[in-house]
Formats: C-alpha cells, sequence, structure tokens
C-alpha cells in the first residue's frame, strides 16, 4: 500500500510531534524532511567556515549519510538558520527532491513533514496537513526546547530567530513555505498536543476508510 501524509508548517507549531504520533498510530514510515536541510547547512558553515557556497552546498546534499542526520547538533538556532539558508538555494532542493519523493510512495505509507511537502514534494498525498501556531505560542515552545543548552538564550531571542526564518522560508523563489489549496489547516495555538494529534489522526482516518 502506498499512502502519502504530507504535514507542512512553520518550526515550533507542532508538525514533528504530529507527524512522529500520526506515523505510529498508522504504522507508517517516516520522515523529518528538515533534517536533511538542517544537515546540509551545517555542513556547508563547516566546509566554508561559516559561509555558504551553493556548489559546495549542492554537492554535500547529494551525499549526505545517516551519520550526518544522527547529528547531535541538528536541532540547534544556528542549524535551523542555516537550513533555511541552504533550502532557498535551487541545487540543493534539486539535490535532495528524489530523496523525499522516493521515500514518501514507499510502500507501508509514508509520512513527511516539512515546509513543501504537500505543494512541492508530493502534491499527490493522500492527506495534506498544515500545522502553525502563533508567533509567540512557538517562540515559547521553542525556547523552552533550547534553553536547556543555552540559558541566556532569551524568549524574543527566538521570537526574531523563528520570524527572520518564517520570513524568508515564505518569501523565497521556489518551493516557498505555504499551505497546500486543499490541505487542512491545523492551528495548534490552543490545542493540547492529544488534540492536535487527535485532528489529525481523524483527517487521515477520514480518507482510509
Amino acid at each position: 500500500m502506498r499512502f502519502t501524509v504530507a504535514i507542512d508548517g512553520p518550526a515550533a507549531a507542532g508538525k514533528g510531534t504530529i507527524s512522529r504520533a500520526v506515523a505510529a498510530k498508522f504504522g507508517f514510515a517516516y520522515l523529518d524532511t528538515g533534517s536533511l536541510y538542517r544537515a546540509v547547512g551545517v555542513k556547508a558553515l563547516e566546509v566554508g567556515r561559516g559561509v555558504i557556497d551553493p556548489v559546495v552546498a549542492a554537492q554535500l546534499a547529494g551525499n549526505l549519510s545517516q551519520t550526518d542526520l544522527d547529528r547531535d547538533d541538528l536541532r540547534t538556532a544556528m542549524a535551523g538558520q542555516a537550513a533555511s539558508k541552504v533550502a532557498a538555494l535551487p541545487e540543493v532542493r534539486a539535490a535532495l527532491l528524489e530523496i523525499q519523493k522516493t521515500y514518501a510512495r514507499r510502500d507501508g505509507g509514508a509520512v513527511l513533514d516539512g515546509r513543501d511537502i504537500g505543494t512541492v514534494i508530493c502534491p499527490e498525498a493522500e492527506v495534506k496537513i498544515y500545522v502553525t501556531a502563533s508567533d509567540e505560542i512557538r517562540a515559547a515552545r521553542r525556547h523552552k526546547e533550547l534553553v536547556q543548552g543555552k540559558p541566556e538564550l532569551t524568549v524574543a531571542q527566538v521570537l526574531d530567530d523563528l520570524r527572520a526564518r518564517d520570513d524568508r522560508d515564505a518569501a523565497r523563489d521556489i518551493a516557498p513555505m505555504k499551505p497546500a489549496g486543499d490541505a487542512l489547516v491545523l492551528d495548534t495555538t490552543e490545542l493540547s498536543i492529544d488534540e492536535a494529534v487527535d485532528r489529525a489522526i481523524r483527517a487521515i482516518q477520514a480518507r482510509t476508510t
């Protein structure tokens, strides 16, 4: 059986948590596509000593290993900003496109989360969900996540970082972040994790029964 669930949205809206829960519920494979871009971004910064070269980034994208995806520093704010920068490069997107498309149509079903899954990677996905939340709620959630390793970090700094990344992701010419026309828009601002997951599950069940 091939069944694709495309889950998109900005950082800290809850799409990763929802995606993992949905994959577990239905026994689908799960791919956090953001980890691909984070891995490329971090490696590109290292190779370029803080500067991202498009050609080098594309070469790195074409040669990602599982070790690259298992790095402990992929969830840092630095990795997130680097991911947003390389994601705007056509060469990088092209190098990662086939990996994501192949994963999405694997036997047994798949859940992919990212920013352009329902619009570019899998426009044919059986279920598309766009997860969002207010900027302030997202900043508070991400701050709670990051402050353990960086105690001096403030919510205001995280908010500025999220907004800068949102603006860059939504404004890029290629595959901008936006909900697909037929996506369920799921606002998690005032929802508990269980409530958000339940709504996503019900949307998928409606297509599988």
